[in-house]
């Protein structure tokens, strides 16, 4: 039901690096890129994750409650990636674990300070 989800930034390059690092982690790759906007994928029919720079030429800011929420394979595959993404410069927002009976995750803040997090259900 997702096409794609945009979060903003004011600095392009880090973001777009973060994400390069970040995202490779599940097979993800730039699928479209114009310099304001880039957009990681897995293919034309999966939802696409993009930075960009605001539209409006305001900055950046972070939506209170926004998240991103990007599936895996396993769960071993969401305590590595959130381990990654702390390497990279994100911030813990929560540790990998289970958060009900049939959902694990591990949530993290980007270094714009988007909330997001790696998820296995079942």
């Amino acid at each position: 039901m997702i096409g794609y989800v945009t979060l903003g930034t004011n600095d392009m390059q880090r973001a777009s690096a973060f994400y390069d690092a970040l995202l490779d982690g599940i097979g993800a790759r730039r699928t479209m890129d114009f310099g304001k906007f880039i957009v990681w994928g897995k293919g034309p029919r999966e939802a696409s994750l993009a930075v960009c720079a605001p539209f409006d030429g305001k900055p950046a800011s972070v939506g209170n409650g926004v998240m991103v929420a990007i599936p895996c394979a396993t769960e071993a595959d969401v305590d590595r990636l959130h381990a990654q993404a702390l390497a990279l410069g994100a911030t813990d927002e929560g540790a990998p674990g289970k958060r009900g009976p049939n959902f694990y995750a591990g949530y993290f803040r980007d270094l714009d300070g988007n909330k997001l997090n790696f998820f296995k259900m079942g």
